[in-house]
Order: C-alpha cells, then structure tokens, then sequence
C-alpha cells in the first residue's frame, strides 16, 4: 500500500485475519502503519525507485492516497506490476476536471463546472451561475483544503477572487470553478469491485460536515427512501463498472430537491466507511484486499440498525489529561463504545481517531457518539459529567 498513514493502518489490521502482510511506503518510520506493520519500505510516493522497491514480490499495490503521480504507476504497469485500481481508473480520483468531464459524459449529474485558466474566468463563471462560486483545486487537497468558497468578486479573507485565482495559477495550481449546490444534506455511496468484475455495495450513509471535513457518518442514511438509496448505490456501482475500478471506491453525493448530485470520488478506503468496521459484516477494509486480491467479496449488511462514527479531532488546546486516561474513562462511562486511535500526533482538527458505536435508536447512538469524540478530543464532557465523581458538574463530590 502506497501511504503510511491510519488507512494502511487499519488495512493492515485487516490484512492480519487474511494470513497476508500488508507492506506500506511511507516517508517516516512513526506514521501511523510503520508503527503496527514491520514491512516498511522508506520514501514518497514520488519517487519511482521506492515504488519499484515496494512493488517487488507484491501480489498488488494499492493505495491509502491518490498522491502518486501517474508517469510513476504507468511504469509500474509497464513492468507487469498489478497497479490496483488501475492509473486509468484512478486518475478520475486524481484530476477533478477529468472527473467531471467523464461523468458528463456518461449523464451522471455534477455540478455546473468549468476549467479556470485566467482570473476573469471566475466573474464569467458567475455571470452564469451564480455567486457565490466554489473554486477547487483540480489535483490534490482533502478536508476543504484546496477549496474556496467565493461569495462575491470580494473572494475571501480580503482577497479579491481575481487576485486569489492569479496567485493560484502563477503558483502552479490547476484550477475549476462549481455552482454552489443548495443542497439538503451530503451522502456517501461506497462500492467494492474486484478484478473479476463481482461488486459490492454498504448501505448508503449521511455524512456531517464541520469546517470542510467529515465529522461524524450516520448509517444508513437516516430518513432516505429505499428508491434514492438504490439510486446512489446503482450510480456508485454503474460507476466503479464504466471505470473499471479495482478495489473500493466511495462516491460523496450531494442529495438536492431534485436528487443525487456527485461531489467527489476516491478510491481507496474511506473516512465514511470507518463505521463498517464494526457496524457491517465485512469492514472496507477487508473488502478493498479482498478486492484488490480477487478474492469473493464480503457480505456488506449491517451488524446493528443503526451505527454512528464520529471522528476525533485535535482540540484547539491539547487537554491535560494523556491520550490513555481520556480511554480509560470513556471505557468506564460507556463501555459499547469502540475506539479506533491512530497514533498521530495531537493538534487542531487534525484526525487522530474515530469511535463507532451501535444501537438501535438513532439520536442516542448519535449523542453517544457525539459525547464519545468530544471527551477522546477535548478531556472535557459537553453535558457538564465529571469524570472524577460520576456525576454532574456542581454536585458535592
């Protein structure tokens, strides 16, 4: 697996129960998988020679990230490696232009898009469309990095938006503009797909989004009807077929009035298929070796009739209290709760674990959950309990 980070890590946990070894490339020995795995092979993801060094005596290799650029795989492929998903396939998880292109083409609905070449392009754009504009990054950028969000020609943080898309392109930076989807919520469809061609679908999951990033993933998406869950799940599926995916594939949707709008495509494990770890009867994690290993693909039904994941953030201050207290007492308080730590370094918002938890009414699990992160983040309860005496904030001890 190309990347060392909690993705390789949690594969890696997976590839155990299969009798297989998961070697990653990763640039430092304490990223989150060098730390569980002893099959490290040192360097980035763009350096040929540490991807050659990988690939030697691998069945396949795959990826934590799309970050690996596409001369690099092609000479993989040229050598006979089994590069999984293809460069073919993955470069619509790369390039967001070409993304949106060939999904126009196949009449999947995305957002009014264009190519921004020139800073005047953007007033053109919303001349259009619209303001505001969400201006992109075509390669590269994760949890709204590599996003702006333009409310008027004034751009953001006092920058105007021909000045920002100057700066942008005499840095090198590819470029698009989208409409602002007015949308009721954001979704998740993930698929399996092997070489074999046998595909897989999870139960179609709502996504929360806080500062550009996913907070928290409820599932199955709560209150959607079964007639737009086999929508997205068909489209994601239809998809990972025309592209010839090998191995997961997650597509974020927007769900409007009007229906199912595609936001962005990944291929790799996923931050809104953490919760199948406990919650379904094969992990991602498990699917995407099975996958990329053309074994039979897993069963993909839930193990509860609902599951919440949150993520756990780093607070703004880091608490006092060390990583293994705040555990301890979460396992005291709620003892269902499952706790998945990265090992990575504590700092604002930057995701250092994720807890799942499972039950049967949606707003306690979700308040579970919720409270669950927030202790793992901060050492602080929100509904004011106190760990030293069990009860509220305020009472005599």
């Amino acid at each position: 697996m190309v990347g060392g980070g909690q993705l390789a890590r949690m594969t890696h946990q997976a590839a155990i129960g299969l009798g297989q070894t998961l070697r990653v490339l990763a640039v430092q020995p304490g990223e989150p998988a060098p730390l569980v795995t002893p099959d490290v092979v040192p360097g980035g993801a763009d350096d040929l020679a540490a991807l050659e060094a990988l690939a030697v005596g691998c069945d396949a290799v795959t990826f934590d990230h799309e970050g690996v650029p596409q001369e690099h795989l092609r000479a993989l492929v040229a050598k006979g490696v089994a590069v999984r998903p293809h460069p073919d396939a993955l470069i619509h998880a790369q390039d967001k232009l070409v993304m949106r292109r060939r999904l126009s083409a196949m009449g999947i609905p995305v957002p009014a898009y264009a190519e921004i070449t020139a800073p005047e392009q953007v007033a053109e754009f919303a001349a259009a469309h619209g303001w505001p504009v969400v201006l992109k990054a075509a390669r590269g950028g994760y949890d709204g990095r590599g996003v702006w969000f333009l409310r008027s020609p004034d751009g953001a943080d006092g920058t105007s938006a021909e000045a920002l898309v100057r700066e942008l392109l005499a840095a090198g930076t590819p470029l698009l503009a989208e409409e602002a989807v007015v949308m009721r919520r954001e979704l998740a469809a993930q698929v399996a797909r092997s070489p074999f061609g046998q595909a897989a679908a999870w139960p179609v999951v709502q996504t929360v989004q806080e500062q550009g990033q996913c907070v928290q993933v409820l599932a199955p998406a709560p209150g959607l009807g079964e007639e737009r869950a086999l929508a997205a799940q068909g489209m994601a599926l239809r998809i990972a077929h025309e592209l010839d995916v090998t191995g997961l594939l997650a597509v974020e949707l927007f769900e409007t009035d009007d229906g199912l709008v595609v936001n962005e495509l990944a291929m790799r494990p996923h931050n809104s298929g953490h919760w199948s770890i406990e919650g379904a009867r094969t992990s991602q994690f498990e699917q995407h070796l099975r996958a990329v290993l053309d074994y039979p693909l897993g069963t993909t039904t839930m193990t509860a009739p609902v599951v919440v994941m949150a993520n756990v953030l780093g607070a703004d201050t880091a608490p006092e209290m060390t990583v293994d207290e705040r555990v301890h007492h979460l396992f005291a308080r709620f003892p269902q709760v499952k706790v998945h730590l990265y090992a990575k370094g504590e700092r604002p918002l930057r995701k250092v674990g994720h807890v799942n938890v499972l039950g049967t009414d949606l707003d306690e699990v979700r308040r579970t959950a919720t409270l669950a992160a927030h202790w793992l983040s901060t050492g602080q309860w929100e509904d004011g309990w106190s760990v030293h005496s069990g009860t509220e904030l305020g009472e005599r001890v």
